[in-house]
Parts: structure tokens; C-alpha cells; sequence
């Protein structure tokens, strides 16, 4: 897979290293020739140009990219990125680095962002999943399909503690994906069954999340009822 980063920062480099070692093509992009330190990631390749400009973006082949990741620490220059990528050269997925909370709501599919990564906001809901149970933590947001990446905790009184993951009736628009027990990551299938303190993260629709939260919450003694 080819990968274009625009941003050769700190993140920018991070990012970059963690595709090339998962074998990955990568290349950052970056105007700033302070920012162009090949020493530091030789395998990518490195272009000296600004993202937001059209005859750069042909010189750094974006057509052919698989993936553009805006990944600098201006939202301004992420939005305009992710809009070129996808409707000048059709790259079929867009991340953008969110770097002000405030300029979440403009990260959508209107400017061609298909996730919006917010650092602030991921810190935030992981410092809250760490102290939550019980309580739905929205972890990353996806502009196509109004869907998000959340997580709850099934706490132990909870009606399905014990239940197998086929017999739910989950929300529509929901779809469990993992279960996280204690160090072991599993890919549930109908036969799992689930188990109190169990760390669900399910793919829903925004609409969803309540009745998902509803649905976890509910006690074994209400249940009976």
C-alpha cells in the first residue's frame, strides 16, 4: 500500500515509521527544509514541497496513493489537503489530524475526510475509558455513514454478563467488533460469550450510541423483572 503524509513532523514521522515496519510505501511531504530528515526515516521516500499546491501534489503522485494522511499541526492546510486528495486524484482514503477540538465539525466528508483523528479529544477519551465503566467513550469519529468507534466496559451487574454474543439483540447500526479481556484481544463470534468487565468497542451510528449504552447498563435484577 502507498501511503502520502503530508506533514514530516514529529507525527508526521511517527506515523511514517509505524507503516514502513508493517511494509508499507511511504512518502512525507513537508515545505519546510527543517522538516526534511531523511537520517531520520531513510526507508520513506521525501518531497520538498507544499501539500497544499496542485503541481505538488502531481509531483508527489498522489494519484497512486492508496491512502493520503494529512497529518500536519495546521488544520487549515489538513482540510485543504484532504480535499484535494480526494476530489482532484480520487485517493480512496483520507485521515486528517485534527489538531483544535474546535475544528472537529469541519473534518467531514464535505472536505473529502473520511477519519478525523482528534489528539486532544483521543486523549481525553482514553483517560475516560481508563476510569469508566458502564459509560459509553467515543473513540474516533468516521465522516462517511455519521459513524463512530466507541467503547464501554460491561460492568458486573450488568444483564449480559454471561449472555452469548448471538443472542443480543444489538441496536441497528451497530457492530461489535472486538472484545478485550483482560490482555487477550478477541474477534467475536456468536458462540463468545460475554463477560462482565469485558471491554466491548463496537462500530455504531451516533443516532445508536444511547440505546447501546442503555442496552449494557441494564441490571440483571431489572431484566428479571
Amino acid at each position: 500500500m502507498r501511503v502520502a503524509i503530508a506533514g514530516a513532523g514529529a507525527v508526521g514521522r511517527s506515523i511514517a515509521g509505524e507503516l514502513l515496519e508493517n511494509g508499507h510505501e511511504v512518502l512525507l511531504v513537508d515545505k519546510a527544509p527543517t522538516a526534511i530528515s531523511v537520517e531520520r526515516v531513510p526507508q520513506a521516500e521525501w518531497l520538498l514541497a507544499d501539500a497544499c499546491e496542485i503541481t505538488s501534489l502531481d509531483e508527489a503522485a498522489l494519484q497512486r496513493c492508496n491512502v493520503v494522511i494529512a497529518a500536519t499541526g495546521d488544520d487549515k492546510v489538513n482540510l485543504v489537503v484532504s480535499l484535494l486528495a480526494k476530489t482532484e486524484y480520487g485517493v480512496p482514503r483520507v485521515v486528517a489530524r485534527v489538531n483544535n477540538p474546535k475544528n472537529e465539525w469541519l473534518f467531514n466528508e464535505s472536505w473529502g475526510v473520511d477519519v478525523a483523528v482528534s489528539t486532544p479529544r483521543l486523549m481525553s477519551a482514553l483517560v475516560e475509558e481508563a476510569v469508566s465503566v458502564g459509560d459509553l467513550v467515543r473513540l474516533l469519529r468516521f465522516s462517511h455513514g455519521d459513524a463512530n468507534l466507541v467503547e464501554l466496559t460491561l460492568p458486573p451487574e450488568s444483564a449480559l454478563a454471561g449472555t452469548r454474543v448471538g443472542d443480543v439483540q444489538w441496536p441497528e447500526d451497530t457492530s461489535l467488533v472486538t472484545i478485550i479481556r483482560g490482555t487477550r484481544v478477541l474477534a467475536p463470534t456468536p458462540e463468545d460469550s460475554l463477560e462482565a468487565g469485558d471491554e466491548l468497542l463496537f462500530v455504531a451510528a451516533q443516532a445508536r450510541e444511547e440505546q447501546l449504552e442503555d442496552l449494557l447498563s441494564v441490571r440483571r435484577e431489572s431484566a428479571a423483572g
